[in-house]
């Protein structure tokens, strides 16, 4: 069975190689923490001691770290993947950037002679560990084929946007958009519903089963009725993916107000200390605004 390169066993990554050593790829893995290399090695896969020796020899690298940022220091930095890549090996690339990086990194690869598949997944931890992600990609038809078998391992969709880098990353960037917007609308909704004297609990009751139904709505006020903060979307992630979104509309010289205004919330949300935490968690920095607990709220009125 193929030998796939691995680089980035965070949360989602973990699961992701996990599910490909299941299916019976040979999973050679990297990443900064030590815990999560043996990780993997308890599921079955193997370690890398660093991007290079996770990349030698495999005809795919799948990379799932968290920023641009990362990815070009996994790829061109010390001991980085692409100078023992082989020629025309395909780098699937699961990190979500903005589309203008996803276009660079692509030309960058073609001149060092390997395929770059724009994927940006989306799903969260709970898609990566159950195989039902969904992917996002853009990239040379032949790189998509070459790649499928291993993504249809990890996801249940593969959303094709286009046959060059750029248009999933857009779609992507688009998608966190909203989530993001959504998760500090529901956040301001539940609290303001607190502030005003309703029970939270029945307003969630209401809205779930009314036209302004959301699946944010539906899995984030629970999280905060129960003061249940623990990570699924981080903070973190909406503060750099609204961040990209800004810059995204900025280059398109395209308004986006609501995309601004939940980023600041976030922002607020990271400076009291919450960039770790769920991001329903921006729902503290209403609070912190309004004086009022919501799950306090709740409570009250139960």
């Amino acid at each position: 069975m193929q030998t796939i390169g691995f680089i980035g066993l965070g949360a989602m990554g973990r699961y992701m190689a996990r599910n490909l050593v299941r299916a019976g790829y040979e999973v050679r893995g990297y990443d900064v923490r030590p815990e999560a290399v043996a990780e993997l090695v308890a599921d079955g896969g193997s370690a890398a001691a660093n991007p290079a020796a996770a990349a030698a020899g495999v005809e795919m690298l799948v990379v799932v770290v968290f920023t641009a940022a990362q990815a070009e220091q996994v790829l061109f930095g010390d001991d980085g993947a692409l100078a023992v890549l082989p020629a025309g090996a395909v780098v699937l690339m699961d990190t979500t950037m903005s589309p203008a990086q996803s276009r660079a990194l692509e030309l960058r690869l073609k001149a060092s002679g390997h395929r770059l598949l724009d994927a940006p997944v989306t799903g969260g931890v709970g898609g990566a560990d159950a195989g039902t992600m969904t992917f996002i990609v853009s990239g040379e038809p032949s790189a998509l084929a070459a790649a499928r078998p291993a993504m249809e391992v990890m996801g249940a969709k593969i959303a094709v946007c286009g046959d060059h880098a750029g248009p999933a990353s857009t779609v992507k960037m688009i998608n966190q958009m909203m989530c993001g917007i959504l998760v500090a609308a529901t956040a301001e909704g539940i609290a303001l519903a607190a502030k005003s004297g309703a029970d939270p609990a029945i307003v969630y009751d209401v809205i779930k089963d009314g036209a302004a139904r959301s699946f944010v709505w539906e899995d984030r006020v629970p999280d905060i009725l129960a003061r249940d903060f623990a990570p699924k979307g981080l903070v973190e992630i909406f503060t750099k993916d609204l961040g990209i979104a800004m810059d995204g509309a900025r280059e398109a010289e395209f308004p986006v107000p609501l995309t601004a205004a939940a980023l600041q919330q976030f922002l607020a949300a990271a400076a009291m200390g919450h960039l770790r935490d769920s991001d329903a968690a921006v729902v503290k920095v209403y609070e912190a605004l309004g004086g009022v607990d919501v799950a306090a709220s709740a409570e009250k009125k139960s």
